[in-house]
């Protein structure tokens, strides 16, 4: 009997991505930005990978975006989508698509965060139709 529901294995955490994931257990999405260049960027880094600057800091993002590009994985035995999401903040994060009708995604389909758990971890930023 195949399961109904994909588990998620455990990001790894190290020190300098700690606070996005103890965000994500509170339900909130993080970004950094850079106080030199001002640009947003993700995947969160301490340097800047714009302007190599070391002054970024964490922003609350809004958790709402757009469908830039997606997949649909259907030879598994939960099938599922991943894809790239345009946040408000501009920044494009790769990502899955949940909760969701698969053959219902559409590229430039507004969506908005969830957390989805992990197995034995801190819970990962997904993406559902908004």
């Amino acid at each position: 009997m195949a399961t109904t529901e994909r588990k998620y294995g455990a990001p790894m955490v190290n020190p300098e991505i700690k606070p996005f994931f103890d965000a994500a257990a509170q339900g909130t999405l993080m970004l950094k930005k850079c106080g030199a260049c001002g640009q947003t960027h993700h995947y969160p880094r301490a340097i800047c990978p714009f302007c190599m600057s070391e002054g970024t800091e964490w922003i609350t993002a809004s958790g709402r975006g757009t469908i830039y590009s997606y997949s649909i994985m259907r030879r598994v035995p939960v099938p599922y989508a991943i894809g790239y999401v345009t946040l408000e903040e501009g920044v494009t994060m790769m990502t899955n698509i949940v909760d969701c009708n698969l053959d219902a995604i559409r590229i430039g389909q507004r969506v908005k965060v969830v957390f989805k758990p992990t197995d034995g971890g801190p819970p990962v930023p997904m993406f559902t139709p908004a």
